[in-house]
């Protein structure tokens, strides 16, 4: 069911199993899931996360950045047809969009159905300057607010060119851990 996007009662055919039976299955299967897992990959970032976060975009040249902000569109193939109008996306066809932030690393710290959270508190200092909040790279389809910082359209002279670059490297991070979904 959650592989292929599939009805409860579609399984009989298939495994010979009724739908209470993998419904209730399926609930046993997500809350060992989250009982195993939650401790360690399903939990907003720490205070020790944030600070390696940092540390990592500082390395990179990046002070202040907890990662790279980008969104992947999904084929909704079993779409209910009342709903495919408001769904449909550039091709035509229903999609939902994940969002989601990934690090250097691909552990992805937010995924949302929707608009992008706020950023937990992270403190850094820029040529003396204190800042008291992270940010996000994100391409220019974003809005542009203060917790998302968008690479330059048309980089101009050897400076913007290489903060452009080098920013660009940066955010193929949320692409490589969407490449690896």
């Amino acid at each position: 069911m959650l592989a292929y996007g599939i009805a409860a009662d579609a399984t009989d055919e298939y495994i010979k199993i009724g739908e209470s039976t993998v419904i209730q299955s399926l609930k046993k299967i997500c809350r060992a899931v989250v009982e195993v897992f939650s401790e360690q990959y399903l939990r907003s970032p720490n205070a020790n996360d944030v600070a390696r976060l940092l540390h990592i975009g500082k390395r990179r040249g990046f002070p202040g950045m907890l990662g790279s902000l980008d969104c992947m569109h999904w084929k909704w193939k079993n779409c209910p047809t009342a709903w495919a109008g408001q769904y449909a996306g550039r091709s035509g066809s229903p999609t939902i969009i994940l969002e989601a932030v990934a690090d250097y690393d691909l552990w992805i710290w937010h995924a949302y159905f929707g608009l992008p959270g706020i950023a937990p508190p992270a403190h850094y200092v820029i040529q003396g300057k204190e800042y008291n909040m992270g940010y996000y790279l994100a391409d220019g389809i974003y809005p542009k607010w203060s917790t998302l910082v968008q690479s330059i359209h048309d980089p101009r002279g050897p400076k913007k060119k290489l903060f452009a670059m080098k920013q660009e490297g940066c955010r193929k991070d949320v692409e490589r851990a969407f490449g690896v979904l």
